[in-house]
């Protein structure tokens, strides 16, 4: 079984991921060359990506149901389509409002190919298989955003900012034409009609908290709009958890954290997820505006994380065999932290040489960690509750990123405030590494509950060495 398994399909979802995380990272360096042709101010350009991020956090949650509904393949391969024909919407925009319009579908493409591309590769991979189908998936995702500030400085220097969506076009079409000829159908057999109820006040909590947490610490809002969007939020999420404890089938099942896995793999994944997303964030800021490099140069520096994410995909399942998803977890989180606190002891007098070693060890244990995580969240889920596990899961990652990126840059202006700086300092970033590095830190207490067999039938060999 395992030798018949075809890694095109781990390969086709991984490519369509690149696609969506790497558009969704490229455009803030193209935001001020934008601006200057569509006649705005570079500030209103936020609201393009605003809205993708809204667009993702409102679709993720009834991507599920859909892949349930009318097959994963076949929304996957219309998910494909609409952010490919929305890039190129994007890419003949005119005015703020088209292309705030053309990113909200491009939105909506990008939440149903995240979630619904792991069903079927969760689906379709043999157990033994799945962690190394699982790396194909989560390494392009993971490079896309550090890759995507020096692409998109290079695109923007010597062309022009269209062509960072018209490049989506050859990939998208190809991609199409491969789910249809590589990718089975997977859908059951049984499904429960649409959770409305629960997909609108889900979709009005993720909305108001990603955008309430996005706009923390940037003044893209007023103070008072900001803390009525987190109280709204906040508030709907709660009508939504009484909602989703009295009915039978709800579009978030709350019930999936009955699994240990995938409890650990949400609980201490979240606080993962928090600094992998901050991380690109203060990392461009500390090399652009402490160390005075160029986009471009700090694009590159910035490489050395996807070189380490590039090996990781070599040595994760030889780890996996000899220590288990437990211990790499409490090993990789403790690496991580260590990582980011020392990314906040950068200084201009610190050697090059220092840094790039520093963040290609950053990348490698930052892949790692994703792609444990991701497996260990399917590893005691049943079959028929794997939809919704992979919507679960997506959602929580969107969302727990978000959170750690307004929490950084809050952190941050706090830190600004207290040294009286008036404008932004190298060491002003110090404490938004340490906070997230914290946090990777206390995700270990969380993967320490594991049983130490956790995973042991997707690790490829009969789970018994290197175990408690």
């Amino acid at each position: 079984m395992s030798g018949r398994y075809s890694f095109a399909i781990p390969i086709i979802v991984g490519c369509a991921q690149f696609m969506h995380q790497f558009d969704g990272s490229v455009i803030a360096t193209a935001l001020p060359s934008m601006a200057v042709t569509l006649h705005d101010d570079p500030l209103r350009l936020n609201l393009a990506i605003s809205c993708y991020l809204l667009a993702l956090a409102v679709f993720v949650p009834i991507s599920g149901w859909m892949a349930s509904r009318f097959g994963a393949k076949r929304v996957f391969a219309m998910a494909i389509l609409i952010f490919t024909i929305s890039s190129v919407l994007c890419g003949i925009s005119q005015s703020l409002f088209e292309l705030v319009i053309a990113r909200t579908l491009q939105g909506m493409g990008g939440a149903m190919m995240t979630p619904v591309g792991r069903l079927i590769v969760v689906k379709t991979a043999p157990r033994a298989d799945l962690v190394k189908a699982i790396n194909y998936i989560t390494i392009p995702g993971a490079l896309a955003p550090i890759l995507g500030p020096s692409v998109g400085g290079f695109i923007v220097t010597y062309f022009s900012w269209p062509w960072i969506f018209f490049l989506n076009v050859p990939i998208g079409l190809a991609g199409v034409l491969l789910v249809h000829r590589y990718i089975p159908e997977v859908h059951e057999d049984e499904v429960p009609p649409l959770d409305l109820r629960g997909f609108l006040l889900a979709g009005i909590a993720l909305a108001a908290m990603v955008f309430g947490f996005e706009s923390i610490g940037r003044e893209l809002l007023p103070a008072p709009l900001v803390i009525a969007l987190l109280t709204t939020g906040a508030t709907c999420a709660a009508l939504y958890v009484y909602h989703a404890r009295r009915i039978a089938n709800p579009i978030i099942d709350l019930g999936l954290m009955r699994f240990p896995a995938f409890a650990a793999s949400i609980t201490g994944g979240s606080l993962f997820y928090m600094g992998a997303g901050a991380v690109i964030f203060l990392l461009a800021v500390l090399l652009q505006v402490g160390f005075g490099l160029s986009a471009f140069q700090a694009g590159l520096m910035t490489l050395a994380i996807a070189f380490g994410s590039a090996v990781s995909r070599f040595v994760i399942r030889p780890m996996l065999q000899y220590i288990g998803f437990k211990h790499i977890l409490i090993l990789n989180a403790c690496v991580t932290g260590a990582y980011l606190i020392t990314c906040g002891l950068f200084r201009l007098t610190t050697p090059y040489v220092l840094i790039i070693g520093v963040l290609f060890l950053g990348g490698l244990s930052r892949s790692i960690q994703y792609t444990t995580l991701t497996a260990l969240s399917y590893a005691d889920v049943p079959q028929n509750l794997m939809s919704h596990a992979t919507s679960f899961s997506a959602l929580v990652s969107q969302f727990a990123q978000s959170f750690g990126v307004g929490l950084t840059a809050l952190v941050v202006n706090f830190s600004m405030e207290a040294s009286g700086h008036s404008s932004l300092a190298a060491a002003d970033l110090m404490p938004g590494f340490w906070t997230i590095g914290a946090a990777s830190l206390l995700s270990m207490i969380q993967f320490s509950r594991l049983h130490a067999q956790a995973g042991a039938d997707m690790r490829g060999h009969d789970g018994a060495g290197g175990e408690e």
